[in-house]
């Protein structure tokens, strides 16, 4: 691995999270100094840091022990590898009852990664899928994602007034963008109406957290002249394999 912009503080505050995750309260500042070789001082400076964090945790005894954070992100982590499989399970439902494929998306900066998608049994196949990622302002995955991002988050994924689309259909400004935005967060779902590639159109929904917040997003995308006749029940039916999927 080229180390040319490598940090050394979060190498060492590596080491001390693996070293204390075998034992919890065991080893106190100066045993932490001696076993992994770091000066007491910059010990000091790391642990304090790490407990402020919530990284680690100390006890009565100054001993210290693997943070709450470390939990939550332990268990993001789980949450994000179950979802694909359960995606999977519950999609493969509300495919054959659309007949039109469904995918499963999560946004990543200002763009939509696809994580999952199955495929409706027709000659049509998208040219989205596992790997592949999008600019999230052109796609209903990624503007439904885009909804539960804060202002200060969005100016900085946007910081152009201008916006690159990829149809004739697509946004062309951040002001719409924000207007958008605006009405998917208030109805929970949000359309692609030719904006990635003319002739498709697709509508998405959000796969929340416990706590709210979006983790994930599927959608259902279809030729045009098939959207004039299943828009309503594509929309029905990806609110419910949200739903689903967000009491997993």
């Amino acid at each position: 691995m080229d180390k040319k912009y490598w940090v050394p503080a979060l190498e060492k505050a590596d080491g001390i999270l693996r070293f204390i995750a075998e034992e919890s309260y065991q080893y106190r500042l100066i045993d932490l100094s001696n076993h992994l070789g770091i000066h007491k001082s910059s010990m000091y400076s790391l642990l304090n840091t790490m407990e402020a964090l919530n990284w680690i945790d100390r006890d009565a005894n100054d001993t210290y022990a693997i943070g709450s954070a470390t939990g939550r992100w332990g268990n993001s982590y789980v949450q994000g590898q179950d979802i694909v499989a359960s995606f999977h399970r519950e999609a493969i439902v509300t495919r054959d009852r659309i007949q039109e494929t469904i995918q499963l998306a999560k946004l990543e900066g200002n763009e939509v990664l696809y994580l999952a998608k199955e495929e409706a049994p027709t000659m049509v196949r998208l040219a989205s899928g596992p790997g592949m990622k999008f600019p999230a302002h052109v796609t209903a995955l990624g503007k439904v994602l885009l909804s539960f991002v804060t202002d200060t988050v969005l100016d900085e994924l946007y910081p152009s007034q201008e916006l690159v689309g990829a149809t004739e259909n697509s946004l062309k400004t951040k002001a719409d963008l924000i207007k958008q935005l605006r009405i998917i967060k208030d109805e929970g779902i949000a359309f692609d109406e030719q904006e990635v590639i003319v002739g498709f159109s697709c509508v998405a929904a959000p796969i929340r957290s416990r706590s709210g917040g979006a983790i994930a997003a599927v959608s259902c995308s279809m030729p045009q002249h098939i959207w004039k006749q299943k828009k309503d029940i594509a929309i029905v039916e990806i609110r419910q394999l949200a739903d689903r999927l967000s009491q997993l």
